[in-house]
């Protein structure tokens, strides 16, 4: 189903794709109208007492109304193909639950995800000629979705497990760090960034040696 506008923005649109993501997007949308609440417990406001001022009416009106809004606003956050597989629900909390059923699975399945995201994380290794920061965003790519699938994943080990997985040219670098502040506090934007400089500074050195031989080449040639 085609979003449409809720206030100043429209919702993100799930299409059966990445579903931890959308969830994740989601969520927040749904917190910004004050419905993520009602969506994911379902209730309603408590009944009035007897003899409710007008104030109260609207009020509990306004409450009451909610999981339609939010079934309102999830239907405009999926594409038709999906809309198809919740249109029968008649609250937002019933829409969520199926499609949460659906695309993020059993907790057996999602357990069993978590496990092949961390196995595919303790075999993550940068390679020789593999650029710093595009090996921190293939091993924050797993990270993320592990932390998405609701397991913990904190700072240090991510940090710790960048320095066991570098090459052996990071040697000194890392021996350097360590000398001069606690690893476990670093961020991994600093930690990459100090690494860079040591690749600009054997990229420098590379182009010097290449630039020196062909100096010499062209020298011998005369």
């Amino acid at each position: 189903m085609a979003a449409s506008s809720f206030g100043t923005s429209s919702p993100p649109v799930f299409d059966g794709q990445n579903y931890q993501l959308w969830a994740v997007k989601m969520k927040t949308y749904l917190r910004d109208f004050d419905l993520w609440e009602v969506v994911e417990t379902g209730n309603g406001p408590p009944p009035l007492r007897a003899n409710p001022t007008v104030t109260q009416l609207k009020h509990y009106a306004e409450e009451s109304a909610k999981k339609y809004k939010s079934l309102s606003i999830i239907h405009a956050a999926v594409t038709e193909t999906i809309f198809t597989r919740i249109m029968a629900c008649d609250t937002g909390k019933e829409a969520w639950d199926r499609s949460k059923e659906e695309f993020q699975g059993s907790e057996k399945t999602k357990q069993m995800q978590v496990l092949n995201l961390r196995r595919e994380y303790e075999l993550l290794k940068m390679k020789e000629s593999e650029p710093v920061k595009e090996y921190a965003d293939r091993l924050m790519k797993i990270v993320n979705q592990i932390r998405l699938l609701g397991e913990d994943l904190p700072k240090k080990r991510v940090i710790k497990k960048v320095l066991v997985s570098l090459p052996e040219k990071f040697e000194s670098k890392i021996s350097s760090l360590e000398d001069s502040k606690d690893l476990s506090e670093i961020s991994l934007a600093e930690l990459v960034n100090s690494l860079q400089v040591v690749e600009q500074r054997k990229a420098y050195r590379l182009e010097d040696i290449n630039e020196s031989a062909l100096l010499a080449s062209q020298k011998g040639k005369a």
